[in-house]
């Protein structure tokens, strides 16, 4: 049911960008099939919708470009086999000129074309008003019609990396208490790149949001999850470094003299940190977890003071660095 109702939403919102220019387009009699009115809905709202705005425009300069371009050429050359190659290598020039970070802007090469093809009085400029028409709606009203909620996206994206750090921490734990290596696998490297995907896509929606002032709110609330994104990056290195070094550690021993005492000494200092890193990620106060995690890591340091075992200490050490500075700096 969650899903029909999470479904409903953009499929409303398709409806009424499409239907509403197409109706206006008819009423001002631009044309009685206004097909380009609509196209923006269908094109644009694919997308993230509150990028909805930026690739409004995007899409309505490349229209307002291959126009132009397929109206200079029928203006000085007739139609024939050169005329259509001018505009087909223009297009794809300015197609090129006018992409952005989504790529080509396929607007100009696709309006040249059908531009040309359409030789006739007045349809360029019906053209460009349905286009513009269209692209209006989608821009002022797609944002804010049934929008989904950033902050609950990007919240159950920070939970679920929290929830499968814990799970892992507490699964190379249990190896570690028995002096065996970290679980190992493609999975384990998608995990600690995870954080830095999720702060590019927050930071993608708080620019975008600029753009939808009803959304503000949403915004400010984003913008506070963005210290504990910054944590579970930076922290995502400083384990994965940890666990590279447990294993070439664990494998070692392994292969000449047996489990080793200082992997698996690390078993309640590797949950101690663990727990503080949880609490941190879920904007509780991890003060009395970091602190026991601290006192562990002096008592290991104590048992095993070679520098071989602060190199497997490392790790866990930076991660406590980079807890402590969050707790300096929350709010």
């Amino acid at each position: 049911m969650s899903a029909l109702r999470g479904s409903l939403g953009p499929a409303a919102r398709l409806v009424v960008c499409a239907v509403v220019p197409w109706g206006l387009c008819v009423w001002l009699g631009t044309s009685s099939a206004p097909v380009p009115a609509a196209l923006p809905a269908v094109l644009i709202l694919r997308e993230d919708v509150f990028a909805a705005p930026r690739l409004a425009l995007e899409r309505m300069a490349g229209v307002v470009v291959g126009v132009l371009i397929a109206v200079a050429v029928l203006h000085w050359l007739p139609l024939s086999t050169a005329s259509f190659l001018l505009v087909t290598v223009c297009g794809c020039a300015g197609m090129y000129l006018l992409g952005g970070a989504a790529g080509p802007n396929q607007q100009v090469l696709i309006s040249a074309l059908m531009i040309y093809a359409t030789a006739t009085p007045g349809y360029p400029l019906a053209r460009l008003e349905e286009s513009a028409v269209g692209v209006a709606v989608v821009a002022l009203l797609g944002p804010l019609l049934w929008p989904p909620d950033p902050y609950r996206t990007a919240r159950a994206g920070l939970d679920a990396y929290r929830t499968e750090v814990a799970a892992r921490l507490g699964a190379i734990a249990d190896r570690a208490a028995a002096g065996q290596p970290a679980p190992a696998g493609p999975e384990a490297a998608r995990l600690w790149r995870r954080p830095q995907a999720l702060a590019a896509a927050l930071d993608g929606t708080l620019a975008r949001l600029r753009l939808v002032p009803m959304k503000r709110a949403d915004g400010a609330r984003l913008a506070g999850l963005r210290p504990r994104l910054g944590l579970a990056a930076r922290t995502a290195l400083t384990l994965q470094f940890f666990t590279g070094e447990l294993t070439d550690r664990a494998r070692t021993a392994d292969a000449t003299i047996g489990p080793d005492p200082a992997v698996r000494a690390l078993e309640p200092l590797l949950r101690a940190t663990s727990r503080a890193l949880d609490e941190a990620l879920r904007g509780a106060d991890c003060t009395a977890e970091l602190t026991r995690a601290r006192a562990l890591d002096a008592a290991h340091r104590a048992a095993f003071p070679t520098r071989h075992d602060a190199v497997l200490r490392a790790g866990l050490h930076l991660t406590h660095e980079a807890l402590a500075d969050h707790l300096a700096t929350a709010p």
